[in-house]
This record gives C-alpha cells, structure tokens and sequence, in this order.
C-alpha cells in the first residue's frame, strides 16, 4: 500500500489567528503536524497551504509544501488543488492530515490508509474512538468543538455531528460506554475522488454543523471509520486547546 499524506493549512482561523503558525515548544504548529506525519508509512508529506508566511515556515524546516488558492471553502477542496499540482493519479490514496493536530499518531494515519484501500464500496475513510462514561468523556460528549459519529454494523458513517449524539435518553447527557464515538479529523480518499468533491453541490448540513464531510454523505457516498482503542492527542481549535498540548509537549520532552 501506497500512500501520500497531504495537510491543508489556512492562515486564517476565526477561534485562533495564525493557527499554523502557533509555537509549540520551538516550532510552529504546521512543522509539528508535518513531522509527526512523516511517522507514518506515507510516501511523502506535503503541506498545502494559502499563506506565504506558512510555505517559509516549512521551508525553513525542510517542509515541503505547495502554495495553493486562497479561495477555498473547505480544506478537501485545498487538497483536491495540491492533487493536480502533484500530478496524482487518480488511483492513488491521499490522506488528510489536519494542520491542528500535532500529535496525531502515526499508526492511526497508516489504518486510515489501509481500510480505504479494503473497501472498494466506500470514497473515504476517517478514524474514531469510543467515548467512556467518565467525566471528560462527559465533557468531550458535550463540547460542540468535539465532533461525533454514528457508524451503521458495517462501519461506515451514517452522520457525523457537534451535537451529543446519539442521545441517550436515560443518561442525562452523558455518553452510554461504547456507544458514543469522537471522530477524529483524519482523512482518506483516492485523488481521483478529492478532484471531483468540489464539484458537489454544498450540503444544507454541512453548512449548519460547518463539517465538510456531510457534503459527502448528502451525496449518497460512503465513508469508512476505523474504530481505534488508541486515543488521539487533543486537536488545537481554542488558546486553550494551545496551552494544552504546549504542556504534554513539555512533560514529554
């Protein structure tokens, strides 16, 4: 299996102004992410970026990125421009690694990967894990920053939400053990799909829960979850989010 890790970066961010360029204990966000992907069995890994200020910062790193339009609405559209200017084949699997996520893990990069490569029927695949009844699985089931899904018995999605779902109705908003599942922003999809995404018409759900994979799913197309028992880092969306990870940076280093 073969396979190219691609990460969309956008300078602007309305919860947090130049969030690829947040220091995290020495380097900027985007180089970290970058890094870690390059953990995996990927080919290569390339940051596809609006910005010029985050093209010198990979530069600076010995990151490779492409410049790409600054008129993208979402980040699958960014990575279906950085397609064409690699010349994938349309055969080949991409995986998306979000820009806010400095501690993805690389083995869940690689299982991304391989179940799009095992299911023929599917365009995509993503990762999730099981939320606990604890009090932050609690809190993860309730944060709208914190994205759900619901899986049919075949594993693949049937909605992805920041909403708590699915709602137990007994459970006075926690999440029933197990059932609950917090997806993870990690993507794949063979090229051939990422250049015909931005030519669906935008769904009316991917507008309200702002979550570009409902696009999607709107359309009719299927998307795999591998289910991990490997909790991922914590993503950076909020200063908090940032100061968070900046801590288990340092406590690990």
């Amino acid at each position: 299996m073969s396979f190219s890790v691609i990460v969309p970066a956008r300078l602007a961010s309305t919860r947090l102004p130049n969030k690829p360029l947040a220091d995290l204990e020495g380097l900027p966000m985007i180089v970290r992410v970058a890094r870690r992907a390059a953990l995996s069995k990927a080919r290569q890994v390339v940051v596809a970026t609006d910005s010029e200020a985050v093209m010198q910062a990979c530069q600076a790193h010995q990151v490779r990125a492409l410049l790409t339009r600054a008129d993208h609405v979402s980040g699958s559209d960014r990575l279906a421009e950085a397609c064409e200017l690699l010349g994938l084949d349309g055969q080949e699997l991409v995986v998306n690694v979000q820009g806010d996520e400095p501690l993805i893990s690389a083995s869940m990069i690689d299982a991304c990967a391989l179940l799009l490569s095992e299911r023929a029927q599917c365009v995509m695949s993503t990762v999730a894990h099981a939320l606990d009844d604890s009090v932050e699985g609690a809190a993860d089931f309730a944060n709208p920053n914190v994205v759900k899904v619901v899986t049919d018995a075949n594993g693949l999605a049937l909605y992805f939400s920041r909403a708590p779902i699915p709602c137990w109705r007994d459970g006075q908003g926690r999440p029933l053990a197990g059932s609950a599942l917090r997806h993870v922003g990690l993507y794949a999809y063979h090229a051939g799909f990422l250049r015909r995404f931005p030519t669906l018409a935008v769904s009316p759900l991917e507008q309200i829960e702002s979550l570009e994979q409902l696009r999607v799913l709107w359309h009719g197309e299927r998307i795999a979850v591998h289910v991990t028992s490997e909790r991922p880092g914590p993503g950076v969306d909020t200063p908090e989010d940032l100061d968070r990870v900046r801590c288990l940076l340092r406590a690990a280093a």
